[in-house]
């Protein structure tokens, strides 16, 4: 069998098939102002120049170890962001994604506190984070409305049964900010007592000695421990 196998890999030739185009695209998000926000590039090259997308960009194979190492780098080279984690969201794929050919994409997805953005690239023309509600009426590249969309379903189901949407928030926050993410992210309200109790559950937080005004009282400032993993519940907060 061995010998079978390498008879079959010896006359193999890549260059004989059609290959897809293949790519590494990132959704990131943040909240400010009470707003979702989605981060995007606009393109100053064809396909699409002119219209905004998501940051990312195909695969070095000569630099490029894994997916998760385009992921960063096209992020680094395009917005000058490099988040602390990415989480895989999806293949995408089809004959009509691309003007250029079939292509597919690895979708990679994360929250992120807001950070300056910026490119160097002649490339791009401009980085922004835009409120996921005004995507639908930009021109936006290929598929990535959909991808942006899907994307956001997935956050906010995850937003309800992990502890998530902490990644958007100062390095100290109260339960007052932690909730109103939570909320811009679900679009509803939820249980302040409900939240205080997967706050305890979860143990991921350190309780500090100084507290904040927050409404006309004193609140309990919170970090994250170090080291610690997302907490996920096997139920979703309660409205």
């Amino acid at each position: 069998m061995l010998w079978i196998y390498s008879e079959m890999n010896d006359s193999y030739d890549i260059s004989q098939y059609k290959n897809p185009l293949f790519t590494v695209d990132s959704v990131l998000f943040t909240v400010k102002d009470q707003m979702l926000k989605v981060l995007l590039v606009k393109r100053a090259n064809d396909p699409f120049s002119g219209c905004w997308g998501l940051p990312g960009g195909f695969v070095d194979i000569g630099t490029d170890d894994t997916t998760d190492m385009t992921a960063l780098r096209k992020l680094k080279e395009k917005t000058d962001i490099a988040p602390q984690y990415l989480e895989q969201l999806q293949v995408f794929s089809g004959q009509d994604r691309d003007p250029r050919g079939f292509s597919v994409t690895l979708v990679y997805y994360a929250l992120i506190a807001e950070q300056d953005v910026a490119s160097h690239l002649e490339t791009i023309q401009d980085v922004q984070w835009i409120d996921v509600n005004k995507v639908e009426s930009i021109p936006v590249a290929f598929d990535h409305q959909k991808i942006i969309r899907h994307a956001h379903q997935r956050l906010q189901q995850k937003a309800l049964y992990s502890m998530v949407p902490v990644y958007c928030l100062p390095e100290l926050f109260t339960i007052g900010q932690l909730k109103t993410v939570i909320e811009t992210i679900i679009g509803k309200t939820i249980q302040r007592k409900s939240l205080i109790r997967r706050i305890e559950a979860s143990d991921m937080f350190e309780m500090q000695d100084e507290k904040v005004k927050s409404g006309g009282r004193k609140a309990q400032l919170y970090k994250i421990k170090p080291g610690v993993d997302i907490v996920n519940f096997e139920r979703n907060l309660s409205s």
